[in-house]
């Protein structure tokens, strides 16, 4: 067994046992040498899984008396045994996907997927609190990237660290949002038919005379996501009407369901002969999914969502994805390092990598008066 596997089956092993109670606070653990001979492995191993699990809290070394269990730390101050059991199921869960052929980047890319389904399904906002960013608006895939990286987007010496809160809750959902004071930026792509312009008509009518910031996350595609190689040879829109075509949509109020809307009043399509139209899907990774495991034929989204799970994609349109931020909060240190970062050729790189975006514009203000 590879080094890695092995130390990282004895910091498991130890770690249950502490948290189960098998081992008691203050016990002292085997002797790196004794350790070796139990997992028939070298004393370098068992001092690596020492160190990390010292790192976690749960254990401490001093020179000439060995390495002990913690005393048990006081009750206001669980963190440390909470989290250390949490990264204990992580690695479990980790461990077995390696062991099926998944590559770590397919893991942590399935993670970001299912947190996108949970933030949508428990979008309720939290009280404002400092170093936390709240996030409520359309679903995107960048910015799920970059709720788990922004943290660390700058020097990690920087303090404070900012909390990026995301509230999947649609467009329309997020300005409503910033009008209740239940959100710090909104994230919006709403498409007005009458203008044929986005956001700012919908920033006018849902926050009257407020200056308020676009800031340009990226342009990306949306259209249409089929199963790989294009089975049923789908070409358009149209083709969603003929007979049973199974349809996943987007919910009402989300941006890319009023533009989609909006294109088949255009092209005549009568939206009640599309199987499926009316089933509201939370995010485009969940209409991706549905693609991707044969529950309907086609579904409407996100390209980068597409990539996600390896479909065919039928571009159709290319739109703007803005932060929307009321004047007031524009000044907020969190929203301002947000700002810088997004203005900086490794947010380009970012997003670029995640496949499906155009960052020629990111970091671009702009202003609705």
């Amino acid at each position: 067994m590879e080094e890695p596997y092995l130390y990282q089956k004895i910091v498991a092993a130890v770690r249950q046992d502490v948290l189960t109670g098998r081992l008691h606070p203050g016990e002292r653990l085997p002797t790196v040498r004794r350790m070796a001979a139990q997992w028939s492995c070298t004393v370098g191993t068992v001092q690596h899984a020492y160190a990390e699990l010292a790192r976690q809290g749960l254990v401490v070394s001093r020179a000439g008396q060995g390495t002990h269990v913690v005393e048990k730390p006081p009750a206001r101050d669980e963190t440390p045994l909470r989290r250390a059991l949490l990264v204990h199921r992580a690695e479990a869960f980790l461990l077995e996907t390696l062991t099926v052929g998944y590559s770590p980047a397919e893991v942590e890319s399935a993670l970001r997927l299912a947190l996108d389904q949970w933030r949508a399904i428990s979008a309720s906002p939290e009280p404002a609190a400092e170093g936390l960013l709240r996030f409520a608006g359309s679903h995107d895939l960048a910015l799920t990237w970059l709720a788990a990286h922004f943290p660390a987007a700058d020097d990690p010496a920087m303090r404070p660290r900012f909390t990026l809160q995301l509230g999947f809750t649609g467009s329309l959902g997020g300005l409503i949002a910033l009008q209740q004071g239940r959100a710090d930026l909104a994230g919006c792509h709403l498409w007005d038919e009458a203008t044929d312009t986005y956001n700012a008509p919908y920033i006018r009518r849902l926050l009257p005379g407020q200056r308020v910031a676009l800031l340009t996350l990226a342009y990306r595609c949306l259209g249409l996501i089929l199963p790989p190689g294009n089975p049923l040879a789908i070409t358009g829109l149209k083709d969603l009407a003929r007979a049973g075509r199974r349809f996943a949509n987007r919910q009402p109020g989300s941006g890319t369901r009023v533009w989609l809307d909006a294109s088949l009043r255009r092209l005549g399509i009568d939206t009640a002969l599309i199987r499926g139209y009316d089933f509201a899907r939370l995010t485009h990774s969940d209409v991706a999914r549905a693609v991707a495991e044969d529950q309907v034929d086609a579904g409407f989204g996100l390209q980068t969502a597409a990539l996600s799970f390896g479909l065919y994609f039928i571009p159709l349109v290319t739109e703007p994805y803005d932060l929307v931020i009321p004047a007031e909060n524009l000044a907020l240190p969190g929203i301002q390092r947000l700002c810088g970062w997004l203005s900086s050729p490794q947010a380009r790189l970012a997003l670029d990598e995640l496949g499906g975006y155009d960052t020629a514009h990111t970091g671009e203000l702009a202003w609705v008066e």
